[in-house]
């Protein structure tokens, strides 16, 4: 893609499609807006949960280990080599739990736009990012253990 001197710049660069053919494993991080303490609790626990596993059944999406964290979230999730993309998806993730923050009375805005994402290459990478994001809640002083978090989990088992 060329720019010329006098087009507006984009507001962030175009995703590049790395993948052709073989199934995208990513560690993907989103945030509430203002990073608002508002992802904690068991509707969106439950939305989040209900809608991941829809996307696998439905869409071959697969959400291994997640843990939401009171103003973001953390998840693993491989895509089907051909149909929907991350970032389609993540619209769609945040579109349902947004309709569940409204009903809990929360404001719009609900998320900081856009979302972090790594592609994981080996076993390795997926181990050690997992170790990362379980402690997550004992950094943070919500927890003593990572098995007390109750906004945790895995939705589909993914081996890698």
């Amino acid at each position: 893609m060329l720019f010329l001197m006098s087009d507006p710049l984009p507001r962030r660069p175009p995703r590049i499609e790395l993948f052709q053919n073989i199934r995208p494993f990513y560690f993907v991080t989103f945030n509430a807006r203002n990073r608002g303490r508002v992802l904690d609790n068991g509707p969106v626990h439950e939305t989040f949960t209900v809608f991941c596993a829809r996307a696998h059944g439905e869409h071959d999406v697969a959400v291994g280990r997640y843990v939401l964290m009171p103003d973001h979230v953390h998840l693993f999730v491989a895509l089907p080599d051909a149909g929907i993309r991350l970032t389609r998806w993540m619209q769609s993730l945040k579109n349902a739990l947004g309709k569940t923050l409204n009903a809990c009375g929360q404001t719009r805005p609900h998320w900081q736009e856009g979302f972090f994402d790594h592609v994981l290459r080996s076993g390795e990478s997926y181990a050690e990012k997992w170790e990362y994001v379980r402690q997550n809640p004992v950094r943070a002083g919500l927890c003593n253990s990572p098995d007390q978090w109750p906004w945790q989990g895995e939705v589909v088992r993914i081996e890698y």
